[in-house]
């Protein structure tokens, strides 16, 4: 129960962060972006970066590349797609995500397909728009996939290692990785409209919060588990945007968000239990 409680809690402030991604490619490109939100995250793991052990090392910057592919893809998706669209593509990696164990050789037990089945209607029914397709969803295709990978990746070193330099390392990684994309774009700061507010918590809350709350709930939640868990981030979404901007959702909407919180439900049925010995009480 901590676990999803710790999952359930990032996915909730990563649904506040479509609309300010949005909001910040006014006036940023997508590396700006990430490099000062990451350059941020990276601040508040400082301490906890000095860590002398080889693996640890080398498992973070594994993730760290992973996480930064996943969010760089994302980002420039919006650039060209709405932020519902790209929720739905997003949530892809819940069905790409138990094909690829399964090719791995891991068996999975029938709620997870059920759950990742449903959980996809759920996302497509609650945020797909039927807009012609476009270039940023093939970008955020890209953020599926990574995602995929980063969370089957991050159940085994969550477990292995101390998740706040593993966090640090992450952040790290990501922002070196995010300042050679930014020197690329070549970009131009406009210190005027610049979203200081909107970049902040992306960093600490959406960046470093989340990423850290991530590892801790995956040291005790499988993988598959927790890919169902976090497509409960459009139905998150939604729910900000009534209380910010009055939005509210139709019969289809309401519909999809059902699918979505029985898919999370129908996940944890007879779900293999992680390892307790593996799980210490390190962070």
């Amino acid at each position: 129960m901590l676990g999803l409680l710790y999952l359930n809690l990032a996915t909730l402030f990563w649904g506040s962060t479509f609309v300010l991604v949005k909001d910040g490619l006014q006036t940023l490109g997508p590396g700006q972006i990430n490099f000062v939100r990451f350059v941020i995250a990276m601040l508040v793991f400082l301490p906890f970066l000095f860590r002398r052990d080889a693996r640890l090392w080398w498992a973070g910057l594994e993730l760290g590349v992973m996480l930064f592919v996943a969010y760089l893809t994302q980002t420039v998706g919006l650039q060209y797609t709405t932020a519902s669209r790209s929720a739905f593509i997003t949530t892809l990696y819940v069905v790409a995500l138990p094909m690829l164990l399964g090719l791995l050789g891991q068996r999975l037990g029938w709620p997870i397909w059920l759950a990742a089945g449903l959980a996809v209607a759920g996302v497509g029914l609650l945020s797909y728009d039927g807009s012609p397709p476009n270039p940023g969803d093939l970008w955020t295709l890209g953020t599926a996939l990574a995602y995929a990978l980063y969370i089957w990746r991050l159940e085994l070193f969550a477990r292995r290692f101390s998740t706040l330099p593993l966090t640090g390392i992450q952040m790290l990684t990501v922002a070196l990785l995010s300042l050679v994309w930014m020197l690329w774009e070549k970009p131009v700061w406009n210190t005027a409209d610049f979203p200081y507010f909107s970049l902040l918590y992306l960093g600490l809350v959406a960046s470093a919060l989340c990423i850290w709350l991530q590892a801790l709930g995956q040291r005790r939640v499988p993988a598959p588990q927790a890919a169902v868990i976090f497509t409960l981030e459009p139905v998150y979404a939604a729910a900000f945007a009534y209380i910010l901007l009055g939005e509210r959702l139709g019969l289809q909407g309401l519909i999809g968000a059902g699918l979505i919180v029985a898919a999370t439900l129908i996940s944890q049925l007879r779900s293999p239990k992680p390892y307790p010995e593996q799980v210490t009480p390190e962070v």
